[in-house]
């Protein structure tokens, strides 16, 4: 049986589909601030895949949500689009108001927070850098900063007379250059910031996201594991404890 699972976020809307559990199709594009649109031109490619399920991670607003699940109607299959709870499949949301909780994060806590004695540090480096910590089964809340070009972008912004064309974000050393000084300090800022949260609360630490293997190769001493499709695992997980309740 084939399904399909999306996950539409800031800016890309991101699709896998499975077939008994194996990823038989993935792709991530830019949906330009109208992710309806693009799902409307891909409508017609997922009805000749043959799919039978579709599971919704979105972040987008109530407009912008109901317009996507009037698209997927299309398909004429079973929809579930998932949500924050106070309680999910044993995980406790650390937030008193669960709305405020981007689903993508939530989904990707649910993914590995499955053991009442481990702690965890999962940390999304997309669009935003999003930290969120657990212990066990009990998510304990998290932060959320600006990423590595999102920083650089409102630095070129705000002030006058820098120009930074793009180069590797990929030392931690003094910059002896302008452009240096800004890409090396705005990774140390964040690298930092991760160390020390790891440092406040040892935990087991999880990268997923486009950054993930840079951050990885400076967070080497917390033996970090990347999970490349973690909120596709986490989606998994939610609409299988949905089927079974």
């Amino acid at each position: 049986m084939k399904s399909l699972w999306l996950d539409i976020g800031n800016t890309r809307l991101k699709y896998w589909v499975t077939e008994n559990d194996q990823v038989i199709e993935h792709a991530a594009e830019l949906h330009l601030q109208s992710p309806a649109d693009l799902l409307l031109g891909l409508i017609q490619h997922f009805k000749n895949l043959g799919i039978h399920q579709v599971g919704v991670s979105s972040v987008q607003d109530k407009t912008s949500n109901e317009r996507i699940k009037k698209i997927i109607k299309q398909l004429k299959i079973p929809v579930v689009c998932a949500q924050v709870h106070a309680e999910y499949a044993g995980l406790k949301c650390g937030y008193d108001d669960t709305t405020q909780l981007g689903i993508d994060r939530w989904l990707q806590v649910l993914a590995v927070a499955n053991k009442p004695d481990e702690k965890y540090c999962v940390i999304s480096c997309g669009t935003a850098l999003t930290i969120d910590l657990a212990d066990g089964l009990n998510h304990l809340g998290g932060y959320i900063l600006p990423n590595l070009y999102l920083q650089r972008d409102s630095l070129i912004q705000n002030t006058k007379g820098i120009k930074i064309p793009d180069a590797a974000f990929d030392q931690l050393s003094p910059g002896r250059n302008t452009i240096d000084a800004v890409h090396h300090g705005i990774l140390l800022g964040l690298v930092s910031i991760i160390k020390n949260v790891l440092e406040q609360s040892p935990r087991k630490l999880i990268l997923t996201g486009g950054d993930a293997p840079l951050f990885a190769k400076f967070l080497a001493e917390y033996h970090p594991v990347i999970e490349a499709d973690l909120l596709l695992r986490g989606l998994q997980r939610y609409i299988n404890h949905a089927e079974k309740n």
